[in-house]
C-alpha cells in the first residue's frame, strides 16, 4: 500500500507529549471493538496515530521541530470498501465521535488534522480503478487511489486525466475532490470540479449515496455532485468518483518569453485566453522568482506548454506568439519551459528551512483579470511590511478567460525564537495576502482549500452563504462528527484555537 511522507520527521514519542491542539477524549473500549468488527485494520499504535495526526501544512513542520504533533486521533481505521466507510461513519455519528478522513495527507491547510481526536479514517485501502470507458471517455476510480497509479492505468489505455497537481505523487483522487484541486495543466483540462461526472459518498444521515454520472449535461435538479466537491469531508466521505478523461496527447510544444513587468505579462495571458486559446501551461513569474527559479535576471518569465491534437496545439501556440510579439516580449529558449517541466513537482525541504529558523509557506488566491495587478502589487508590499519577512514573491499559475490564480510565496524569521513567535509571524503573513485579496474582490483560495488555516476567513468571505452551508451540514451530518473544526462551520466539540 502506497504511503506518503510528511514534511518533517516526527517519531512515535510525540504521542506521549501534548499535541498542539490538545488531547481528544479516549475511545470507549467497546467502541474500538465495534470498529474492529467493521474494519479489518484498526490501529491504536503511537506510530499510526502520529502519522495520521498531520498533513503537509507547513506549520506542522514548525511543531515537529519541537517534537509536537498537531493532533492525535484515538484510533486509525483503514476500511477496505465503501460499505465499511459508511458503517464507520454511522457508528461514529451515533456515538458522537469525531471522524476525520485522510489518505495522502498532502493538504497544506490542516484539512486532515483530527483536532478533536476520535477516529482518523484512512482511505488508502479504497484504491484502484473500477472501470474505464474509452468510448465515452470516463473512468470510475476509488477515492484512495494515488495519482501515479491512476495515470498508469489510464496510460495503458491511451488515456489521461490531465490532472497534475504539484502533489501528484503524494495525493489521491478523494483528496483532489475534497479541496477542489487544480492540476498544473488546468488551463487546458480544467480543475478537478470540471472533470468530475459523479460521486459515491458516505453520509451520516443517508448512508451511501450516488450523485450524477448517468448522462452528460443532465437537467434533473441541482447538481449534488458539486455539493460534495470542495466540502473537505465535512458533509460526507467520498468513496469513489467517475471522472472525464482524454486521449493521450499526440503533440507537445513549448515556448518562453520575458517581459519588463509582471503586469505586462498578465495582460498577454489575458489576451491569449480572450482569443479562445487554452495552452495547458501559461505560467508567469515575477522578477524575483524568474531569477531564483530560472536564472533569468532581466525580466518576468512566461513559460508556455501545450499538448493535444497537433492542429489545435499549433493554433494555440500561434496565438501565444502573436500576443507576446504585440507586447514586445523577448523570446527566450523554449527549454526554460523544459526546465520547469523537470522540476514542477519539486517540494521544498520544509524541515531544513524550519531548522534554519525560517517560517515559509505559499498563499494561492484567485481573482478577475481586472484585479490581479493590484493584488500582486499590494500583497507583496504588505508581506514586506510584516516584521521578519526576508522574501516575498509571486507567480501566476492557472489562467482562465475571466481571471487567474496568483501564487504568493513568503519566507520570514520570527522576531523572537520559539513556536509562539513563529505562529504569530505566519498568521500575519497569511492575513496580509488574504486581506489584500478580499479588498480587491478576489477569492481567498484557488485550489489548496480551507481546512483549519483559512477557516477564520470563511464568515467574511461567504457571508450569508455560510449560513446556508451550515444548514446543509446539519441536514447531512446532524451530530456534527464529520471533520469538525474545518470550513468555518459550527463545531459541537468546542472552539479550536488556530494560529
Amino acid at each position: 500500500m502506497r504511503r506518503s511522507p510528511r514534511p518533517a520527521p516526527l517519531d512515535a514519542g510525540a504521542a506521549r507529549r501534548p499535541a498542539r491542539f490538545g488531547p481528544g477524549p479516549d475511545l470507549d473500549p467497546d467502541l474500538v471493538a465495534r470498529l474492529q468488527a467493521i474494519c479489518a485494520s484498526v490501529s491504536v499504535t503511537d506510530d499510526d496515530r502520529v502519522d495520521a495526526g498531520r498533513d503537509w501544512w507547513p506549520l506542522s513542520a514548525v511543531w515537529a521541530h519541537d517534537g509536537t504533533a498537531p493532533a492525535l486521533p484515538a484510533a486509525v481505521c483503514r476500511p477496505g470498501s465503501a460499505g465499511e466507510v459508511a458503517e464507520v461513519v454511522d457508528l461514529c455519528s451515533r456515538s458522537g465521535v469525531a471522524v476525520t478522513p485522510f489518505a495522502g495527507a498532502s493538504g497544506v491547510c490542516g484539512g486532515s488534522v483530527p483536532v478533536h481526536g476520535g477516529v482518523s479514517l484512512d482511505l488508502t485501502g479504497l484504491d484502484g480503478v473500477v472501470g474505464i470507458d474509452a468510448d465515452d471517455l470516463l473512468v470510475e476510480v476509488r477515492a484512495g487511489t494515488f495519482g501515479p497509479d491512476l495515470e498508469a492505468r489510464l496510460g495503458a489505455a491511451g488515456l489521461t486525466l490531465g490532472h497534475w497537481p504539484q502533489s501528484f505523487d503524494l495525493s489521491t483522487v478523494g483528496g483532489w475532490l475534497a479541496c477542489r484541486s487544480a492540476g498544473q495543466y488546468s488551463t487546458r483540462y480544467g480543475k478537478i470540479e470540471d472533470m468530475v461526472v459523479g460521486l459515491e459518498v458516505a453520509t451520516a444521515a443517508a448512508g451511501l449515496v450516488r450523485t450524477g454520472g448517468t448522462a452528460p449535461r443532465s437537467a434533473t435538479g441541482p447538481d449534488l455532485t458539486q455539493l460534495f466537491v470542495g466540502s473537505e469531508g465535512t458533509l460526507g466521505v467520498i468513496t469513489s468518483a467517475t471522472l472525464r478523461v482524454h486521449p493521450t496527447a499526440a503533440a507537445e510544444r513549448r515556448s518562453a518569453f520575458s517581459f519588463d513587468s509582471f503586469d505586462a505579462g498578465l495582460d498577454v495571458c489575458r489576451r491569449v485566453l480572450r482569443r479562445g486559446a487554452t495552452p495547458a501551461v501559461l505560467r508567469l513569474y515575477d522578477r524575483s522568482e524568474s531569477a531564483r527559479n530560472f536564472d533569468v535576471g532581466d525580466g518576468c518569465l512566461l513559460v508556455v506548454v501545450d499538448e493535444g491534437d497537433p492542429v489545435i496545439v499549433d493554433a494555440t501556440m500561434t496565438v501565444v506568439d502573436e500576443e507576446a510579439g504585440r507586447a514586445g516580449a523577448r523570446r527566450r529558449h523554449p527549454e526554460l519551459a523544459g526546465a520547469w517541466l523537470e522540476r514542477r513537482n519539486h517540494i521544498p525541504p520544509i524541515a531544513d528551512l524550519v531548522a534554519a529558523g525560517l517560517v515559509v509557506d505559499t498563499v494561492e488566491v484567485a481573482a478577475r483579470w481586472s484585479a490581479l495587478a493590484a493584488i500582486h502589487r499590494d500583497a507583496v508590499e504588505r508581506l514586506h511590511r510584516v516584521d521578519g519577512t526576508v522574501a516575498a514573491s509571486v507567480h501566476q499559475s492557472h489562467a482562465y478567460p475571466d481571471g487567474a490564480c496568483l501564487y504568493f510565496t513568503f519566507a520570514g524569521r520570527a522576531p523572537d525564537p520559539g513556536r509562539p513567535a513563529a505562529e504569530s509571524y505566519y498568521r500575519q503573513a497569511f492575513d496580509a495576502v488574504t486581506e489584500v485579496t478580499r479588498s480587491h474582490g478576489g477569492s481567498i483560495s484557488h485550489h489548496h482549500g480551507v481546512g483549519l488555516n483559512r477557516a477564520r476567513y470563511l464568515p467574511a468571505a461567504l457571508g450569508r452563504s455560510l449560513d446556508v452551508l451550515q444548514r446543509v451540514k446539519v441536514a447531512l451530518d446532524p451530530a456534527g462528527v464529520l471533520n469538525p473544526g474545518k470550513l468555518g462551520l459550527d463545531d459541537p466539540f468546542g472552539t479550536v484555537s488556530v494560529p
